[in-house]
């Protein structure tokens, strides 16, 4: 079975939020913002990590957890759905290009933009 990728997701789509920890762990969790949260903008969907005392590792869990989220699972396949429903880039391009849709204007003697068409030229 042949996939091709629909969309991705990155981190540039989320906002993430560092906060500290608290609760049992200690001073060094109390102190420092290791703690991460991942917000998904388009979904609204958020993940959560603060079990690691190391903040790449919780924003790597954090983003994890919220790709996994039914909020987020929901809202990728109604995006999912969506672009396989689109024409394709092509297909738009060609209805947009039909002869009926395009116009040609023209500066007549004083300067004013007129509309060409080809009756005007088998007049002359």
């Amino acid at each position: 079975m042949n996939k091709k990728l629909l969309f991705s997701v990155t981190k540039n789509d989320c906002e993430f939020q560092y906060f500290r920890a608290g609760g049992p762990g200690g001073q060094k969790q109390n102190k420092t913002s290791s703690a991460v949260r991942c917000i998904h903008r388009p979904s609204g969907a958020v993940g959560e990590c603060r079990e690691e005392r190391s903040q790449i590792t919780n924003k790597r869990r954090a983003f994890k957890r919220m790709a996994e989220s039914p909020k987020f699972q929901i809202w990728a396949r109604k995006t999912a759905e969506e672009i396989s429903n689109k024409k394709s880039i092509d297909e738009i391009i060609e209805e947009q290009m039909n002869e009926k849709n395009l116009h040609i204007e023209i500066r007549d003697e004083n300067g004013k933009w007129i509309l060409f068409s080809e009756k005007d030229v088998v007049s002359e």
